[in-house]
């Protein structure tokens, strides 16, 4: 079993290197996080030839990546409140295998029906591997170091989401599509071979879990999903609006069942804490932008400039190659700088370079579509790690589990918003959809810098007391 002695972190000295242990838990966590991120991105572009290999419709192949976000979407909440009340190596590690299983079920699939399956179980376990995987590194790192755990984080997330595109090219150059969901068995092998030992055992919280609380937040999440992808197909009106309805009413009853709950399954207490709220609405803008740049471009470099799969993916590399540089950089600056200040000026150089993206000439040279693409990755990832570092030191470490499952959920929400926008702007903007989305995108981006500069006039109480109790005056986030 883990060691106990990690379990405060707090009295560590600043410059205390990590332990051997510390340093093992960490690499197993950034293992399956990549690997839970990555395969959101590869099947979008392998789909095509996924569809073309079972033979069916492009329509009905969408399905391999909806059943995989409603599945991380519906679930990311209630596996969090899980992890405070049975552990969260407990929750990381059944998900890791969950996530290994179906990764083999996905190559072996025959079929259509037997993939989605396959997608949907892959789905959870990736769900319960990143509903915990922040609160493990506030676990590892003390709160004095924290930015650069999250830093950690942040990269390996960037980086895992901006190449799966090139991943996917690669392999599908090298092979079939079976190998995509194939080469996630070694590394998650490996992964869960590290973890075992050495992931920290978690303070857990005195109530139970509520089945019902949990089955309302699925039925929530899912149906909000499905609403927006079914909007963004231009489906008909009243399945639309009818999943919206379902949304709305189950999300009611779920405020209602846990009115009063010391620690919701949907933190709306949280909310009431500005840092929090503002760090959320940043992150949804955030990845919303992102899911813009990631979905409309490979339909531009491919259908207007006339670029092979393959120069696509490399094409995208520049983003993940700059997101590896700055994410580790912005970590290490959030420890001592504003996360309001650090953030903001990521997301005005990230809507800067989604500007110059939608303004490229009729015929770009790859030199200039590639420092575009760089500036992008350099704003998002000196964005990523500081909000990160805003989101889990805006709330009490007692509810960093919830606070956790927020962290993924807005991602994914963000995501899943940029994606069904995409659609729109190409069935409004027809082969100018890319240029529509990439400006929408630099909307998304500008909205989020500026509202991470009002963070800087936003009191944060968990560090105000933190601040108190070690007898400083409090400072501004």
């Amino acid at each position: 079993m883990p060691s106990e002695e990690r379990l405060d972190t707090s009295s560590r000295a600043a410059d205390a290197p990590m332990t051997p242990l510390e340093r093992r838990g960490m690499a197993a966590i950034l293992l399956s996080v990549a690997l839970a991120t990555l395969d959101t991105a590869i099947a979008n572009t392998a789909l095509p030839a996924i569809g073309a290999d079972l033979h069916t419709t492009p329509a009905a192949s969408v399905w391999i990546i909806n059943a995989y976000q409603l599945a991380m979407v519906a679930t990311l909440l209630p596996f969090a409140a899980l992890g405070g009340i049975l552990g969260h190596r407990r929750v990381y590690l059944a998900g890791l295998v969950v996530f290994l299983v179906a990764s083999a079920a996905c190559a072996f699939s025959w079929s259509l029906p037997t993939l989605v399956a396959a997608r949907l179980l892959q789905g959870l376990g990736a769900s319960a591997i990143m509903s915990v995987n922040a609160t493990l590194t506030s676990a590892i790192f003390p709160p004095h170091r924290l930015g650069r755990g999250v830093g950690l984080n942040a990269l390996v997330v960037g980086i895992a989401f901006a190449v799966g595109p090139t991943v996917a090219s690669i392999v599908l150059l090298l092979g079939t599509w079976p190998w995509l969901f194939a080469v996630n068995l070694p590394v998650g092998v490996f992964a869960l071979c590290i973890a075992w030992p050495s992931l920290p055992q978690t303070k857990r919280a005195g109530h139970g879990f509520d089945r019902i609380a949990a089955l309302l937040n699925v039925v929530t999440s899912a149906s909000l999903i499905f609403a927006l992808g079914e909007a963004a197909q231009r489906a008909p009106a009243r399945v639309v609006i009818g999943a919206f309805c379902v949304a709305l009413v189950a999300g009611l009853l779920l405020l209602r069942r846990e009115r009063g709950h010391p620690a919701p399954m949907l933190p709306v207490d949280l909310f009431c804490r500005p840092m929090f709220a503002l760090s959320t609405m940043i992150a949804i803008c955030s990845f919303a932008a992102q899911g813009l740049a990631f979905v409309s471009l490979p339909f531009f470099f491919e259908s207007v400039l006339g670029r092979s799969q393959v120069e696509t993916g490399f094409l995208m590399t520049p983003w993940s190659a700059l997101v590896a540089l700055m994410a580790p950089i912005a970590g290490r600056l959030s420890d001592r700088h504003a996360p309001g200040f650090l953030g903001g000026v990521g997301l005005a150089i990230l809507c800067a370079g989604m500007v110059s993206l939608a303004l490229l000439p009729a015929e770009p040279h790859a030199l200039e579509i590639c420092i575009r693409m760089a500036i992008c990755g350099a704003g998002f990832g000196f964005f990523q790690s500081p909000n990160l570092k805003a989101f889990m030191s805006s709330t009490p470490r007692e509810r960093s589990g919830g606070t956790s499952g927020m962290i993924a959920t807005s991602r994914l929400i963000g995501q899943a918003t940029g994606a069904a926008l995409v659609a729109l702007c190409f069935s409004i903007a027809g082969k100018h959809g890319s240029t529509l989305a990439l400006s929408l995108g630099a909307a998304f981006a500008g909205a989020g810098s500026i509202a991470s500069g009002l963070r800087l006039v936003t009191r944060n109480p968990s560090k105000a007391a933190s601040e108190s109790i070690a007898g400083e005056p409090p400072q501004k986030a």
